[in-house]
């Protein structure tokens, strides 16, 4: 990429939108995806992907390997004026002085923490967990657990004190794409690598916890505590400010995964989106803050100056890749089996901590099978107990999101596993509310592209795009009511309360 200027906005800022494009780019756990957009209207214009590795560390350098993949098949930006970036959330990405990464990056999916997220919890209460929980959701919104970076940086203090005396900064996955976009890092021109030009914007920032939403300000005791000593962050850019300028183009602020994509769906006030892919998630746009001392709901902050209550669960998508793959069968035909057995199937409850658990926080914990009979004991039964499973999980999240006060008027569906005919029909009367699934699509590169045609604007307001092709699926006749409950007493009983 080319030089950059001091974050303040250019000529290239300035006029119409019409006839430019803008770029949005979804830096996920799994892959990297570009879109290219019309900046007046959203129109697509191009597309490009790229996988990244697999595993819960990684090289960030992977992910702007995959970067430019996905740039070269999206035909590049020489003609674009605008992009941001929508990352994966909470990772851990250590920087020294010169801007070289310390070590791999811990993805938020990596629970080596869990017990630093402990640790920080009792410190803060003074040996009361109660205490200290409820002192971390009234200081900074989240009660720490193994997928925040806080723990992360204080388990690299403790586990790797070599490579903690290295780090002069620490960063988030799309804070150190947008820098590096922007011509800094590795390789950049001399001078132009400083740590000290890195930015984020406020909703990835509050998943960090030494970010306070409500106050828009970091917590740099917090950050000390864990850590140990004080190192440079991002400067937080507003989310329809421009956070740097190159020759060519703007970037936008950008934002974590999960306010870009409530950017790209449109989301108001009273509207929740539950996705399904690699993690399960519940979020919603509030106008108001939320702070929950039990840590099942976060108080994030969405990418236009509101917030983005949320609870995440570590098991997704994935969930129904393992069950197919024991059953011997591809996603069409997983959704057909569990479609062809009956609502509740039959008493098989599925428990799906596959991968440990963060909602509720059990890192720990396994998946575990409840009611085996006989007569439960097909393919059938299992696709459809998975199924359930996952959106039970899902549900436990949506009550969270309700205890803490925050309305439901509209629950959209997305992700990857929206697609699913099975998940699709099953949702509905799991959550017994009817729910709307848009047409498939890349909401999280969208938001971060209709973000990017915000900076370019300099208005207040992101472009209105609209949100065309969306399906509703309404509450079933016929559907389980007791499965709530006995998926409350299969966990109890495996987990505890």
């Amino acid at each position: 990429m080319t030089s950059t200027s001091p974050e303040q906005p250019s000529d290239q800022t300035t006029g119409s939108l019409a006839g430019r494009l803008v770029a949005g780019i979804d830096s996920s756990t799994q892959s990297c995806k570009v879109v290219i957009r019309d900046a007046e209207t959203g129109a697509l214009k191009r597309f490009g992907s790229a996988p990244h590795p697999d595993g819960t560390e990684v090289d960030p350098e992977a992910w702007w390997d995959a970067l430019q993949v996905a740039l070269s098949a999206a035909g590049g930006l020489d003609d674009v004026a605008a992009v941001a970036v929508g990352g994966q959330q909470h990772g851990m990405v250590a920087l020294d002085a010169d801007g070289d990464v310390v070590r791999p990056a811990l993805l938020w999916n990596d629970t080596r923490s869990a017990g630093a997220a402990t640790d920080l919890i009792d410190e803060l209460g003074e040996g009361d967990a109660e205490a200290g929980a409820r002192a971390w959701a009234e200081q900074v919104g989240v009660v720490p657990v193994a997928s925040f970076t806080i723990t992360k940086l204080r388990w690299l203090a403790q586990h790797e004190p070599e490579n903690a005396a290295k780090v002069a900064a620490v960063a988030l996955p799309h804070d150190w794409l947008t820098w590096r976009l922007a011509g800094d890092g590795p390789g950049s021109r001399a001078g132009e690598n400083s740590v000290e030009r890195l930015t984020t914007d406020r909703s990835d920032a509050s998943g960090t916890g030494y970010f306070d939403a409500a106050s828009g300000e970091y917590r740099f005791d917090l950050l000390e505590r864990a850590f140990g000593r004080r190192i440079g962050v991002p400067q937080v850019v507003a989310p329809g400010a421009v956070a740097r300028t190159t020759d060519t183009f703007v970037l936008g602020a950008g934002a974590g995964d999960n306010a870009g994509a409530a950017l790209g769906l449109g989301m108001g006030a009273g509207d929740v989106a539950i996705s399904i892919g690699t993690s399960g998630v519940v979020s919603a746009v509030s106008d108001a803050s939320v702070s929950d001392p039990e840590g099942l709901v976060a108080g994030f902050a969405d990418a236009t100056g509101r917030y983005l209550p949320l609870a995440c669960t570590l098991n997704g998508s994935r969930v129904f890749d393992a069950v197919g793959r024991l059953l011997g069968v591809d996603h069409q035909e997983f959704a057909e089996l569990a479609l062809s057995a009956p609502a509740g199937a039959d008493g098989l409850t599925f428990v799906p901590y596959l991968e440990g658990e963060r909602t509720p926080n059990k890192p720990d914990a396994s998946g575990a099978l409840h009611g085996v009979r006989l007569g439960n004991t097909t393919p059938a039964h299992l696709a459809r107990a998975a199924v359930e499973g996952v959106l039970c999980s899902l549900a436990d999240g949506l009550g969270a999101l309700q205890a803490q006060g925050v309305p439901v008027e509209r629950v959209l569906l997305i992700g990857g596993a929206a697609q699913s005919e099975a998940v699709r029909q099953i949702a509905p009367a799991v959550l017994g509310v009817p729910v709307t699934v848009p047409k498939p699509g890349e909401y999280v590169a969208d938001g971060a592209a209709r973000q990017a045609a915000w900076a370019l604007s300099g208005a207040d307001q992101p472009p209105e795009w609209g949100l065309a092709g969306a399906k509703e699926f309404d509450v079933p006749a016929e559907r389980d009511a007791s499965l709530a409950d006995r998926y409350a007493q299969a966990r109890e009983m495996t987990f505890g309360a």
